[in-house]
């Protein structure tokens, strides 16, 4: 699965599921921008990824923004002249059963997990319909098909976010632009950190593979949908959850 002379862009790229991404993407061969609001976190992608031997830019950039993801575009095109791939994994939780739920948590989990992937999607798409190629991936969620208690913004956003994947797809097949989802389950990262050990231990009891999921399960799949092996594979949500949710 080579990804040698492609240039990717990942959104949310300075830790956990979005770092592992870009420093597959980056073994794979390809030049990677990252992106994140934190461009000091970034830092350490961006290093991890040249000690690779591959190129990457560090990129600040708020997706909730427009004008900051056409921004993005611009700089990743003046450094290297073209997208190739884009990842839009950048995402936020503001956790809460809904009646305690705040109209600004509800709207910002939205700003950024849908608004924002259709800001960097559209900035995106335009160089790849000239150049006619492209893959795209959007880190869509468990959680956005089955539920999940206290998880209505995040659930909502990202379940819009696998019919934000199905369209785009179908828009722009016939430009050579694969549009896919990768739907994690529950994952070893951050957000799962500050779990107690009963939760966890609960939530392991769901999985039938008995474990949790590490960034690196999620940046294998991703690096699939963006390969040339998955060239034929579109408007397709890929999964990767140990079992627990089977569809």
């Amino acid at each position: 699965m080579s990804l040698h002379g492609k240039v990717a862009i990942v959104t949310g790229a300075a830790q956990g599921i979005g770092r592992a991404i870009a420093e597959s993407l980056a073994q794979a061969g390809a030049d990677v921008a990252v992106a994140d609001l934190d461009p000091g976190r970034s830092s350490e992608t961006v290093k991890a990824i040249e000690a690779l031997g591959r190129n990457a830019l560090n990129v600040k950039v708020n997706v909730a923004d427009a004008n900051d993801t056409k921004a993005m575009v611009e700089q990743v095109l003046k450094a290297w002249g073209k997208v190739d791939i884009l990842v839009n994994n950048a995402g936020i939780t503001r956790d809460g059963l809904l009646l305690r739920m705040k109209e600004e948590d509800w709207n910002l989990v939205l700003q950024v997990n849908l608004n924002g992937t259709f800001n960097c999607t559209k900035a995106a798409l335009q160089p790849m319909t000239k150049q006619r190629y492209g893959r795209i991936v959007n880190i869509a969620s468990v959680v956005g098909v089955m539920g999940n208690a206290g998880q209505a913004n995040y659930a909502a956003s990202k379940a819009a976010v696998i019919g934000f994947t199905k369209t785009v797809g179908r828009e722009y097949a016939s430009r050579n632009i694969t549009v896919n989802a990768v739907a994690p389950g529950f994952i070893d990262t951050a957000m799962t950190h500050g779990l107690s050990a009963e939760v966890k231990e609960t939530l392991q009891k769901q999985i039938p593979m008995g474990r949790l999921g590490t960034p690196a399960d999620i940046a294998a799949a991703v690096r699939f949908l963006v390969s040339e092996d998955a060239a034929y594979i579109t408007g397709h949500v890929l999964h990767v959850n140990g079992g627990m949710l089977m569809v």
